[in-house]
Parts: structure tokens; C-alpha cells; sequence
């Protein structure tokens, strides 16, 4: 491992996150950096995790902020030209190692240019290759220099494809504590009702506001007319998230509900909660460590889902059931997330306690299986491919 000492001049690390799961993601292995390097320059694209540890962000994140195969389309020349020109200023600057943090469509073009430079790269978390796409490990072999998998059994995956590898565990498995403090988020929110709280959870972008936010809102309704006390709460990433969902929640008549909508504080919220009706993507992971039950639901444009499901090469979407290799908790994606199945599926969760018990006990072990010092494992692979570029 080279030490401190062999990297004495002031390195310089580029980064790109391109959506808030990705900032906090990053915002860890940063942290760990600056313990290793204080003086290390670190710029690209994140958000304000990562600023927060000293990052300069050369354009705002959520111009990156998209998902779907055909919801990226009209996009795709506002950030292929953001691509080019991080790229252009990349060459020119040469940073010590590029970090690119998940947001594989983008990063891995970015950084197979890089790597041909000569500028190592690194790949933090790798794609799910073992969900789809699989073709793709052409591409990380001629893109990546080292891997960072955050994932246990994704380190035999790489490792048989020829492509340097870390397992560095979860991030979130040490933010998140082993066991949650409802009643003091309950607090912290403002949430002193007597009744039960659900929390919802319909996504960070908008497009997924726009697909998911109205069914969400329907089910919320259905769940209230069988329990009168329930108490709700949605966070949102940002001001234009709020707004929209705030808009929402007018049009579709929602005002009733009382529902809290609350800027940022997404753990608070899974923590408060009873039980999470929560888009699928790390979110579901984040409420898995809470040890919480859920339903994971999805919607996306209907080329999109067509395509998505005849490469999918197994049955679960959700991550928690992903790692359990099994359906813990219920999975409505499109056609099936109608707002009655949504309120079915999360009125079980509220009232089948031997059930919530047992996702205590699956979720404690996954928990555990994720949990390393991951700022201390990814920063030493990164002044690992550091160092060794410069012996």
C-alpha cells in the first residue's frame, strides 16, 4: 500500500456523481480521501454531500439527473455535451486518478476516453451486471482501471473478468445505525400524532415524480380510509421536487391527508416510519437497514419497461430482495402499481407483525454482511492506483 509519504505533491482527483444517491456514495469515499490527502484537489460533478467535504462542482448535478432508456432522449445533447466538454477539461488537466461514481451510462464513456489518455480510472460501485446488461463487462475492461464494489458477491464477478477489484462494503450500511431510533425521529420531524407513520418515498427525479407521485398519493388515500390516525411523510430532494409534489398533491386533491413534505431528511423519514411505500433503487436498500417493511413499486416510460424486462436475468427489481435472493417484501411495477394493489400490499405491512419481525431479522443480517469502514477501504484504493502510477 504507498503511503503518504509517496505522495507528497499535491494530487488532484476528479470525480462525477450524477444523482443524489451517488453524492452520498461519493461524499463517503471523499471523506476518507481528505484523511489521507488534505490537500488534494477534488472537482467534477456532485452535490452537496460531497461539496461538503471541499468538492468544487464545475456544473450542478441535476443537470445529470434522468433515468430511463427513452426519458434520457430528449436530454441527450444537453448532457453528451457536458460529457465532452468535462472530458476536454480533463485531458487538459490530468488529474491523478478519475473517480466515477455509479452513473455507469455516463462515466463509463467518460472514462474509457480517460483511461486510453493514460488518466487511471476508477469505478465506484459497479453496475449491475448481474442484474442486466451484462455485455457490459466489454466496456468496464476497456474503461476501468480498478473497480470499487460495494456489494460481496460482486468482487468474484470482476475478479474472473480481469478487472482490478475492492470489495469496500456498503456506505450506507455505516451511516445507517444498526438499530433505529423511531421515536427520536419521530421528534425530530414533528410527527407526535398517535397514529402509525408511512413514510413515502416516490423518487429523487422528477421524472419519477411525474410516474410514480400520483399513484402514491392515491394509495395514501385508500390507506387512510381504513385507518383514520395515520400519519404521513414524503422527503424530497430539492425545491423543484417539492414544488412539483407540492402541486401534486393540490390537483389531485390530496390536501386531507395532511401529508408532511419535508426537504431532504429521507432517513428521518424511513426512520419514523411504520412501514415505506418507497420507488425502487437505493432508497428500498436505505429502508432494508432501517429494518423496516416496504413495498417497492416502479414506473417508467412503457418502451423503457418493455426493454428493461426482457434483459432482466432475474425476478426481483429491489435490492433488498436482490441480496436475500428472494421476494422479503413485495415488488408492483408498472401495470401492477395501481393505487388499490399499493394499499393492499402496504396495509399487510402495517398489520402482519410476525412479518415485520421477520424482516427485522433478515434485514439485521444484511446489515451486517454490508457493514466495513468503507471511507477507509475506497480511500486506500485510491491512493493505492495513485501511487501506483507514480512509482
Amino acid at each position: 500500500m504507498a503511503s503518504s509519504a509517496d505522495i507528497t505533491r499535491r494530487q488532484s482527483i476528479a470525480l462525477v456523481a450524477g444523482e443524489s444517491s451517488g453524492d452520498l456514495l461519493g461524499s463517503r469515499l471523499l471523506a476518507g480521501v481528505r484523511e489521507r490527502l488534505p490537500e488534494v484537489r477534488l472537482y467534477g460533478i456532485g452535490g452537496e454531500h460531497m461539496m461538503a467535504q471541499g468538492f468544487a462542482s464545475d456544473w450542478p448535478m441535476d443537470k445529470l439527473t434522468v433515468r430511463g432508456l427513452f426519458e434520457v432522449i430528449p436530454r441527450y445533447r444537453e448532457i453528451k455535451g457536458i460529457q465532452e466538454a468535462l472530458r476536454d477539461k480533463l485531458l487538459a488537466d490530468r488529474p491523478d486518478v478519475f473517480v466515477g461514481v455509479d452513473y455507469p451510462g455516463f462515466n463509463l464513456g467518460l472514462e474509457e476516453q480517460l483511461k486510453k489518455a493514460g488518466i487511471p480510472t476508477i469505478h465506484f460501485i459497479g453496475p449491475q451486471i448481474w442484474a442486466w446488461r451484462g455485455w457490459r463487462i466489454k466496456k468496464i475492461q476497456r474503461a476501468v482501471s480498478h473497480m470499487l464494489v460495494i456489494f460481496p458477491f460482486e468482487e468474484n464477478l470482476y475478479r474472473q473478468a480481469g478487472v482490478p477489484v475492492t470489495y469496500v462494503g456498503h456506505p450506507l450500511a455505516e451511516v445507517i445505525p444498526l438499530q433505529p431510533d423511531t421515536a427520536g425521529a419521530r421528534q425530530r420531524l414533528g410527527l407526535t400524532g398517535p397514529g402509525r407513520v408511512v413514510a413515502i418515498l416516490p423518487g429523487s427525479r422528477m421524472s419519477e415524480l411525474k410516474q410514480n407521485g400520483e399513484g402514491f398519493l392515491a394509495a395514501a388515500r385508500l390507506l387512510r380510509q381504513r385507518d383514520a390516525q395515520l400519519q404521513f411523510v414524503t422527503p424530497m430532494a430539492g425545491e423543484r421536487q417539492m414544488a412539483f409534489f407540492e402541486e401534486q398533491i393540490r390537483q389531485g386533491g390530496y390536501e386531507d391527508l395532511g401529508i408532511s413534505v419535508i426537504r431532504g431528511q429521507s432517513h428521518s423519514a424511513m426512520e419514523a416510519s411504520d412501514a415505506v411505500l418507497v420507488a425502487s433503487g437505493t432508497a428500498s436498500l436505505e429502508v432494508a437497514l432501517y429494518k423496516k417493511p416496504m413495498v417497492i413499486s416502479y414506473k417508467v416510460n412503457w418502451a423503457s419497461y418493455q426493454i428493461m424486462r426482457h434483459m432482466a436475468y432475474q425476478p426481483w427489481v429491489g435490492l433488498p430482495n436482490i441480496l436475500a435472493r428472494d421476494f422479503l417484501v413485495p415488488e408492483l411495477l408498472q401495470h401492477q402499481a395501481t393505487p388499490q394493489a399499493l394499499a393492499d400490499a402496504m396495509w399487510h405491512q402495517l398489520e402482519d407483525h410476525a412479518h415485520q419481525q421477520r424482516l427485522v431479522r433478515r434485514f439485521a443480517d444484511m446489515h451486517q454482511s454490508l457493514l466495513r469502514d468503507t471511507s477507509r477501504e475506497s480511500a486506500n484504493a485510491v491512493c493505492e492506483v495513485i501511487g501506483a502510477r507514480r512509482r
